[in-house]
This record gives structure tokens, sequence and C-alpha cells, in this order.
């Protein structure tokens, strides 16, 4: 799993998650991401559920968009930099999975806000960055 600040949309993160294994797996619902120091994990962006469950073939990836903060309006509150993340799967009785994966952030951190949230799993990047 990678975890990828892009320049489009702005404060915006992209997680990468890579089927490594020789099974085909399903990704279900929407990462829980847990920011250090977090009081919960965000809420998902309901627009961007997908019709079926994203399933990733061995050496497929799947994506999901990290809204980070809100913006160069000062729209979130509760401004901070978080040093590291920790993402929980989903199995299908949404049920949280341990242990978590742990990618690595820019080693200054990433600004987040309270208007933090994230998209289900979607097969395409492109995607994922349209919320």
């Amino acid at each position: 799993m990678t975890a990828r600040l892009v320049n489009r949309p702005v404060n915006h993160m992209l997680l990468t998650v890579t089927n490594t294994g020789s099974k085909t797996c399903d990704l279900y619902y929407y990462p829980a991401v847990d920011f250090a120091d977090a009081q919960s994990v965000p809420p998902v962006i309901k627009d961007s559920q997908p019709q079926a469950v994203t399933t990733l073939v061995p050496g497929q990836s799947g994506y999901a968009g990290v809204a980070l903060s809100g913006g160069t309006d000062g729209g979130g509150t509760n401004g901070r930099t978080a040093k590291s993340l920790s993402v929980y799967f989903f199995d299908r009785n949404n049920n949280s999975i341990s242990p978590a994966a742990t990618p690595a952030l820019p080693s200054k951190g990433v600004y987040i806000d309270d208007s933090l949230r994230v998209t289900y799993w979607l097969s395409s990047a492109q995607e994922a960055l349209t919320y």
C-alpha cells in the first residue's frame, strides 16, 4: 500500500493498494484512515460508492482518494500536521481487519483538518480523485 500526495485536486492524497497475492481479493467499503492523534475515522464520501465491490486480480491495484483539508479557503477547523497513518480494511460484513497497513507519509507530514474525508475503494485512480 502507498499513500501519495497529488497536485490536483489540492489537499488530496491517493491511497493505492496492490494485490500481491495469488488469489483474487475484494476491497469492501472504504479505507478507515487513522492519522496519528485522530479522534475518529473520517467519514466516507457517499457519492463515491461504486455500483459493485472493487475486485482485484493478482497484480491489479485499487484506489481511494483522501481529501485532507478544507482547501485554501480555510473551510476546515482544527488543522494540524500528521506524521503517521494507519489504514484499516473491512471484510464483507463491515468488520475491521487487523493489522492495519502503515504507508509512509512525507517526512514533513501532511496537513489535515476536521473536513478530512475518504472515498470508497475504486478501480481507477482518476475516479478516486474526482471527489
